[in-house]
């Protein structure tokens, strides 16, 4: 009986225990469930904005550096000599016609000699008068035999020596006409002085430089572009070139070089500018300058310039993904037109975030709103 009695004491109070453990149990499940229930959802780190890439046609540019150079710079020198510089006309910058005097010799000593060469001209002019009378009496008389064909020999030798003199005087009193003309020192070309080295009262010598000018004020880029590139450029094609100052100017090409220099492994490419005979014209010969060959256009993946993040040097973007969080997405940028830029290492359908993207961290979660319409210009 008493054996009984322990029995059935002890499955009660396994029984009791298992009541118990099923209600704790129950309890911390409750309490659980409710701490989850009182738990707040995530909140969204920003409200963005997202777009997807758009295609668009692109210029394809070559860019490429190099100075600025005068097409043709002509020099002007002195062709009279022993003379004395007596006026200088113009100074560095300025502006000449074609023809136009730049400087003045003393013709004084000139003027003299023309003098004499015009004289020693009537002087031969006169004996050839007598030589030719002379000769046309002695052809008169020939038939007749008064004379010795010695003696008309000579008067006829004497007409073409004289004849023979006439034209020696001419050309002597030419050359002094000549040198009488080149007292002036006149423009070759229309153009610019870009450098002077005549001073008045000095006494130089023939070929002696005098002026140098830029001829029809014509400047030139001369663009260095390697030899893998040379191919990509185009006789008659045009660069924008943009000259240390900030000046731009549109150009065309003119022509190639024809060699390479084996040190650099480039090329020259000159360019055309347009020409300015403005003494304050923005390019200067001998400018550094910087520009862009046009090539041609094709189509690229453009996005606005606020969807991409700068980090660490590199571009990125954050992509938007079913889940609304964003993963940050490494891209490669190229051409720029306007505020859009081209991406590679992104698809067509990619949904990426605009604004805000600068404030976002990869794995944010984000709530989307629509983009704000464009706004409608006034009239």
């Amino acid at each position: 009986m008493d054996t009984y009695m322990n029995k059935t004491k002890t499955i009660v109070l396994a029984v009791l225990a298992v009541c118990i453990a099923a209600g704790g149990g129950m309890a911390a499940m409750n309490a659980s469930a409710a701490k989850e229930e009182k738990k707040p959802a995530q909140t969204p780190a920003l409200t963005v904005t997202t777009i997807r890439p758009t295609t668009a046609s692109l210029p394809l540019q070559l860019t490429a550096n190099g100075n600025v150079a005068a097409w043709q710079e002509a020099v002007i020198g002195n062709e009279s000599n022993g003379l004395r510089l007596t006026e200088v006309r113009v100074n560095v910058g300025d502006v000449v016609k074609k023809g136009e005097v730049l400087a003045v010799f003393s013709a004084d000593t000139v003027n003299a000699e023309v003098a004499q060469a015009r004289a020693a001209l009537a002087e031969a002019q006169a004996n050839a008068a007598e030589a030719q009378a002379d000769a046309r009496r002695a052809r008169a008389v020939q038939a007749s035999g008064a004379l010795s064909e010695q003696q008309i020999s000579q008067y006829l030798t004497a007409e073409q020596t004289a004849k023979a003199r006439i034209e020696s005087a001419r050309a002597v009193l030419a050359a002094q006409q000549l040198r009488l003309k080149y007292t002036q020192v006149v423009a070759p070309d229309a153009g610019v002085i870009s450098a002077r080295s005549a001073t008045v009262g000095s006494v130089v010598g023939t070929g002696t430089e005098l002026f140098k000018m830029i001829r029809q004020g014509r400047l030139e880029w001369r663009a260095e572009v390697t030899a893998a590139d040379l191919k990509n450029i185009r006789i008659g094609g045009t660069a924008k070139v943009k000259a240390a100052n900030g000046s731009e100017l549109t150009g065309k090409v003119r022509i190639v070089a024809p060699t390479v220099d084996p040190q650099t492994r480039s090329a020259l490419v000159y360019v055309d500018l347009p020409p300015d005979l403005n003494r304050n014209a923005p390019f200067k010969a001998g400018m550094f300058a910087t520009g862009q060959f046009e090539l041609g256009k094709s189509d690229a993946l453009t996005l606005p310039q606020p969807a991409v993040v700068v980090r660490d040097g590199f571009p990125y973007v954050f992509r938007l993904n079913p889940d609304s969080r964003v993963s940050q997405v490494k891209i490669r940028t190229g051409r720029r037109l306007g505020d859009r830029i081209e991406v590679t290492g992104l698809t067509a359908d990619t949904q990426v975030v605009l604004s805000g993207a600068g404030f976002l961290n990869d794995g944010d979660l984000v709530r989307t709103v629509a983009a704000p319409a464009p706004a409608v210009a006034s009239k």
